[in-house]
């Protein structure tokens, strides 16, 4: 029996506890384990699998036809609807596996009273539940274009430069976040302020479900801070508006006259005016009857500028179609939510830290490691809510 800490001095006392080793409260990692199991057996049946691998059987089939790319439409779409469910299905299973592995490694753990071993198996236990929980998020993903790629486009609003500066940062913070994530990235335009930071940006993610996922984040996002900018050190707010669309497919269709477009060609610019080329190779392209303007600078000649920004026109026109049609359907059902513009997310880092999601009241204490790329919750939040909302 321990003696009572009231009749040892302090010293002994802390040698007797280092010595007795009181255990925190033993994990029951088989409960653990089954929860996650039945979890993720409910997700495999939302996603239903077997379907799935019939589905890869059949797209495969068809993508090793020797006259595939006679037709480049038919092609494009059936290769990446098989890399969609080939991720899928490798992800879904890759998940399984670790899971059915974790029991091993607690045991082996366990039988050679190996710390070591047993702290890894709880790590790994821990990072199978989170994958299990992304995964259960991208159930809730069912839109018609929710598996694609997609566009996003960072506009600074009211500001001025404190705008221009905080439209980097969104920029910098979704670029972390698909850094962290290893999904693909490609910046097509970025036109930069000439006192500090960006007046917009628009780049490609591609990834499953990228437009699903991310296309949560569009509205408008508020900045409150003290102004690096300001000689008084005065508290600033600023604005940057996030327009996130689905890349377009050749099987959408979206024609575009070329009668309905003005194209203007530039000499593309880095920070500071500096010219990344000597030829006028960037491509701005206005779309006369809606108003869309897009632009292409990442590309050696201005053909391949040129069709990127038709890509990226394409695509945005697309979603006004898509919007226009969910507006009329909102009509009818007498719809009266709010859009997802105006203040969807305020980040304030004077006088308190907060970041808060005012749709879902999601919130975090640490903007440092929101504006890092640490967005999963708000993401997951925003997913959840929307779901909750159709």
């Amino acid at each position: 029996m321990l003696p009572s800490q009231g009749s040892f001095p302090i010293y002994l006392w802390c040698g007797l506890a280092t010595r007795y080793s009181f255990p925190m409260a033993a994990r029951e990692y088989d409960l653990e384990v089954e929860k996650l199991s039945a979890t993720l057996t409910s997700i495999e049946k939302v996603i239903d699998l077997p379907r799935l691998r019939k589905e890869f059987e059949t797209l495969e089939a068809e993508a090793s036809a020797p006259n595939l790319w006679d037709d480049p439409e038919k092609a494009q779409v059936v290769t990446s609807k098989l890399s969609r469910v080939q991720s899928t299905i490798n992800r879904v299973s890759g998940i399984r596996r670790r899971l059915d592995d974790v029991p091993i490694l607690i045991e082996l753990a366990q039988a050679e009273s190996d710390s070591a071993a047993l702290h890894d198996a709880e790590t790994e236990l821990d990072s199978v539940g989170k994958a299990i929980r992304e995964l259960e998020v991208t159930t809730l993903l069912s839109g018609e274009y929710d598996d694609r790629d997609c566009l996003v486009t960072i506009r600074s609003e009211a500001g001025g430069v404190e705008a221009a500066d905080w439209a980097e940062m969104l920029m910098r913070m979704y670029l972390r976040y698909c850094e962290r994530k290893e999904y693909k990235v490609d910046v097509l335009e970025t036109s930069y302020a000439e006192e500090a930071g960006i007046k917009s940006t628009t780049f490609r993610v591609s990834a499953p479900y990228a437009y699903g996922t991310l296309s949560v984040e569009q509205g408008t996002h508020r900045l409150v801070r003290i102004s690096p900018f300001d000689s008084q050190s005065r508290r600033h707010t600023s604005f940057a508006g996030v327009e996130v669309v689905p890349v377009v497919e050749q099987s959408d269709h979206i024609d575009i006259d070329e009668k309905e477009i003005r194209v203007d060609v530039y000499r593309s610019s880095g920070p500071g005016g500096q010219g990344v080329n000597t030829t006028d190779s960037a491509v701005r392209i206005t779309h006369l009857a809606t108003g869309i303007v897009v632009s292409c600078q990442n590309e050696r000649s201005q053909i391949q500028n040129k069709a990127t920004a038709m890509a990226v026109l394409q695509s945005k026109l697309l979603e006004r179609r898509r919007q226009e049609e969910r507006a009329r359907i909102d009509a009818l059902k007498g719809d009266n939510s709010g859009s997802w513009g105006n203040q969807m997310r305020s980040y304030v880092l004077a006088p308190y830290q907060m970041v808060k999601d005012l749709r879902t009241d999601f919130e975090v204490g640490n903007p440092a490691a929101v504006l890092d790329g640490d967005i999963d919750g708000f993401l997951e939040a925003g997913i959840r809510w929307r779901k909750s909302t159709e």
